[in-house]
């Protein structure tokens, strides 16, 4: 894929070692001193240049002079009852977003099958997976789903993605460990395209944070042109997500607005051709609400769908998000929905909520401090009943 045209002076964070040896050359500065550069601040979150302290002090004062810095910061942190701990993260250049570190809980599914066992071993037993955001606000208008409802404010940088995990990782507990990144929290990441793909190639850079491509997972409304781009330039080693949440146009279409322009006959081909290593499986993300899409024939349509897709279901009972009536089915529905998907040969795994009770949880992440935009939400029948 040809690089995006990058200044490096704009986004330092979101620079990667050959651009910062490109810098240094133009400074006359021997090459090995981009590496401790780079090294710093994404092995160590260090972006203060008066903390890199094996580096000459000429090149720090260039750094700072440079206005080198980490181009985000903790604004608040919360912790929820099950260790789950909110971020609300802060840019200088404005705007907010959410990220969330979620630790395991002892008796999660282990749906880590040998898709993800060929990835290498096990990190330490506290393995803590962290969600982080790609825009402030998100531009998909999905009707259920709470970091849409101020709409998009601005994309974020490269630098300011990847700056929630080097900043996460200060937060992590003696004993934890970074396991898994996943773009799941506000915004759509295929809608910046070009900024998370420099973040990816930073988060899994072997001389920065490091993490393997099969730990991070991109989650998507179904932009099928990103989709294909996705595949093509990370050769379908990047996890895919997909936001599915209805077996057909007209209900999803009702629900994810983003239907209209791509619907079901343009995105499960796209998915169809992805191209996935061998054991590896697209995520069908399916958020149930009781009354809407949570019925058996919704489960039977959303068999019917997948056939021909590698693909495990997650199932995502409706957390509650203010102003929103609808609500989550009893679990009897749920567990009748995940009986058809698996007699139908998928895996299906009814996702626990984490921290609802700060907000936290799947489709609660907000934009503080914005108006929200007004949306009339579909009307269908037992939608809302307990």
């Amino acid at each position: 894929m040809p690089p995006v045209p990058h200044d490096i002076l704009r986004d330092p964070v979101g620079s990667l070692p050959e651009e910062w040896d490109a810098l240094c050359a133009s400074w006359s500065e021997r090459p090995f001193r981009a590496r401790q550069v780079f090294r710093w601040i994404q092995t160590r979150s260090v972006a203060d240049a008066a903390g890199m302290t094996d580096v000459s002090r000429g090149l720090r004062d260039r750094l700072a002079a440079m206005g080198l810095a980490m181009p985000a910061h903790i604004d608040r942190a919360n912790r929820a009852t099950d260790g789950t701990r909110k971020l609300l993260i802060g840019f200088p250049v404005g705007g907010t977003v959410e990220s969330v570190l979620i630790p395991p809980m002892p008796d999660d599914d282990d749906d880590e099958d040998e898709e993800v066992a060929e990835a290498g071993p096990r990190a330490p037993a506290k393995r803590v997976t962290q969600c982080i955001s790609t825009q402030v606000g998100c531009a998909m208008g999905c009707v259920f789903c709470a970091s849409g409802v101020a709409g998009l404010k601005r994309h974020l940088t490269a630098g300011e993605i990847v700056a929630q995990v080097l900043l996460g990782r200060t937060l992590l507990e003696e004993g934890e460990a970074l396991r898994n990144v996943v773009l799941m929290g506000m915004g759509e990441p295929l809608h910046n395209y070009d900024a998370v793909a420099r973040a990816l190639r930073l988060l899994t850079h072997h001389d920065g944070i490091g993490l393997s491509t099969r730990r991070v997972t991109v989650s998507t409304s179904g932009l099928v042109p990103e989709i294909e781009r996705l595949g093509a330039d990370f050769r379908g080693e990047v996890a895919l997500a997909v936001s599915l949440h209805a077996p057909d146009d007209d209900l999803r279409s009702s629900l994810m607005p983003v239907n209209k322009r791509y619907p079901l006959g343009e995105l499960m081909p796209a998915l169809r051709r992805y191209p996935l290593a061998r054991r590896r499986r697209i995520t069908i993300e399916y958020t149930l609400i009781a009354g809407v899409n949570d019925r058996p024939a919704h489960a039977r349509g959303l068999a019917k769908l997948l056939r021909g897709v590698p693909a495990k279901v997650n199932l995502i009972p409706l957390n509650p998000v203010e102003g929103n009536a609808w609500r989550a089915p009893q679990r009897a529905d749920v567990e009748a929905f995940q009986t058809i998907l698996r007699a139908d040969g998928y895996s299906a795994f009814i996702r626990r909520t984490r921290g609802d009770d700060i907000d936290a949880a799947c489709g609660q992440l907000a934009l503080h401090g914005a108006a929200a935009v007004k949306r009339k939400l579909p009307v269908f029948a037992g939608a809302g009943e307990a």
